[in-house]
């Protein structure tokens, strides 16, 4: 079976991600990769660096951005494949986006406090090149505080804990995503808002791992791609095999397209593996929906 296809990783760009653009091509086109894409959290800037490195090791790069958005108060992201990448209003977005991220890192080391840990402004900032504080870097500092060595609620992300395969990605899931304790709310566009930005850039808009954002909550699904999804991530590294196949089957009830993507950060999730999205056909399909919708 083929896999050479991965449409969802991140670079520096992210505030979570570890590598450079032109690092993160030369690491695909190691592993056999040919069609890739970066899709950054709300950012455009890795594009015409990566675009350029992967022209000149002849593979396929899609420009892409992945859009924090809303639907029915639930965090969703959302990917815009085949953008116009220039425009200002995807600047617009990460300027907007970077001023909130910047005001939450605040009150993330209050409410930390709360959780009975002392971390430092200075302690994030060697972790931080722009002052904002994601809960990945919260555990980092924390886990390797000697102080907190023996600290009970940091157990379970030591090595052989029970949530050790991600420790970074998970105490970031298990106390700052939405509804945990150190949340900070964040104000993003709704959905609608979302598909109709990447469709006015020229773009197709993809449900990122759905499975991971909708939680039990899989049948406003269909509500979705009413508003104007083009696509849904099927195959991800947090899919179950049900999970993969429900939004295969999903995919294919509504013709829209079916993608792929590792989602691959570095060592924020080193469990995550480049080009590894639990892609259970031959990627060529995916390939031959990326033509029919003109990516590629």
């Amino acid at each position: 079976m083929k896999n050479y296809i991965d449409l969802h990783m991140h670079s520096q760009y992210s505030d979570d991600g570890e590598f450079t653009p032109s690092e993160l091509v030369e690491m695909c086109y190691e592993k056999g990769m040919k069609i890739m894409a970066i899709a950054d959290h709300n950012s455009v800037k890795a594009i015409e660096e990566a675009k350029t490195k992967a022209k000149e090791l002849d593979m396929i790069y899609i420009p892409a951005i992945e859009i924090d958005c809303t639907y029915n108060t639930i965090n969703l992201h959302v990917v815009g494949y085949g953008i116009d990448y220039q425009s200002d209003d995807f600047i617009a977005l990460e300027e907007n986006v970077l001023n909130q991220e910047l005001a939450s890192s605040m009150k993330k080391i209050e409410l930390t406090k709360e959780l009975g840990f002392d971390v430092k402004k200075e302690e994030l900032d060697k972790l931080s090149d722009n002052g904002v504080y994601t809960g990945e870097m919260f555990a980092e500092v924390l886990l390797n505080k000697e102080e907190y060595q023996n600290n009970e609620l940091l157990k379970p992300y030591r090595p052989n804990g029970e949530r050790s395969d991600n420790p970074y990605v998970n105490f970031y899931w298990d106390y700052y995503a939405q509804g945990k304790p150190c949340y900070t709310e964040m104000i993003y566009p709704s959905l609608k808002e979302t598909i109709d930005l990447i469709h006015k850039h020229g773009g197709k808009a993809v449900l990122a791992h759905p499975g991971n954002n909708l939680k039990n909550n899989y049948e406003i699904f269909d509500e979705m791609v009413e508003l104007g999804l083009d696509g849904v991530e099927a195959f991800s590294n947090y899919h179950s095999e049900e999970t993969v196949q429900y939004f295969y089957e999903k995919g294919q009830k509504y013709q829209i397209m079916v993608t792929c993507g590792s989602d691959f950060h570095g060592k924020t999730k080193p469990a995550i593996e480049l080009g590894e999205c639990r892609c259970t056909f031959d990627e060529e399909f995916i390939e031959i929906e990326l033509k029919k919708n003109n990516l590629i």
